[in-house]
């Protein structure tokens, strides 16, 4: 069943996707669901114009078999209506009313976490992220090949490659022959740069702390859970979407 909505006394707010339209100052909507008084007053009126604009949007796509966010944004409880109401109004669209709401999401987590910490970094010792993160990972497990912090990251390889060379040119890694393969070479730290390491360490876990503080150790345990299962069926995902015949 669609929402039923009652506009009065127009006001001009800034809708999602940057337009101007006339809503009223009270807006009532209701479904079999929700009844009114699961929408509280004090939401401001701009919220209540993102939320009155998700609410149809996601019967809508239901009804267009579109894959909104499981959880619609009606169905927030309201103890977390208050923060919701700090984040941008497009925000709140990419995160719930969007088709493809998994990624922009960890994206947008992943970005709490990444940029305080890889701004820090970099002013402190003069590492961007790349290089950051060829130290990070060779700090995580002495003596291994740059094809394995290739394959870990994410990161094309040319642009790991040349973190690499100025971290062995900066002398925070050094490079070994490999004992399995005469031909290859595999990486350690130094102890300058074990000493960077171990200096960064506790503030990423202040960070990540910061960010499960939220879940209860319950719910950190079931997050977890759910990431192992993305991890593990991350192989079979396309990696080339025209090869795929995915392309327009």
């Amino acid at each position: 069943m669609l929402a039923i909505v009652r506009l009065e006394t127009t006001s001009s707010f800034r809708a999602v996707g940057g337009d101007r339209r006339a809503i009223g100052r009270e807006t009532v909507c209701r479904a079999a669901d929700a009844p009114s008084s699961s929408i509280p007053a004090s939401l401001t009126l701009a919220f209540d114009s993102v939320k009155f604009h998700l609410e149809l949007n996601w019967k809508a796509g239901e009804i267009l078999g579109m894959r909104h966010a499981p959880t619609a944004l009606s169905r927030v409880s309201p103890e977390r209506e208050q923060a919701l109401r700090e984040l941008d109004p497009l925000t709140i669209t990419k995160l719930w009313d969007n088709p493809c709401w998994l990624s922009f999401r960890l994206n947008f987590v992943a970005f709490r976490f990444n940029d305080p910490v890889y701004r820090w970094i970099e002013t402190r010792y003069g590492l961007v992220r790349p290089e950051f993160v060829a130290l990070y990972a060779v700090g995580l497990r002495d003596g291994v090949a740059a094809k394995n912090i290739v394959a870990s990251s994410g990161l094309p390889k040319n642009t790991l490659s040349r973190s690499i060379q100025k971290l062995l040119q900066r002398r925070l890694l050094r490079r070994e022959t490999d004992h399995d393969d005469l031909r290859s070479f595999v990486l350690y730290l130094t102890a300058p740069g074990r000493a960077i390491f171990e200096e960064t360490m506790p503030l990423m876990i202040q960070q990540q702390t910061a960010m499960l503080s939220a879940l209860s150790d319950t719910e950190q345990r079931q997050l977890c859970e759910l990431m192992d299962k993305l991890v593990i069926a991350s192989p079979t995902w396309p990696t080339d979407l025209e090869k795929e015949g995915t392309a327009p």
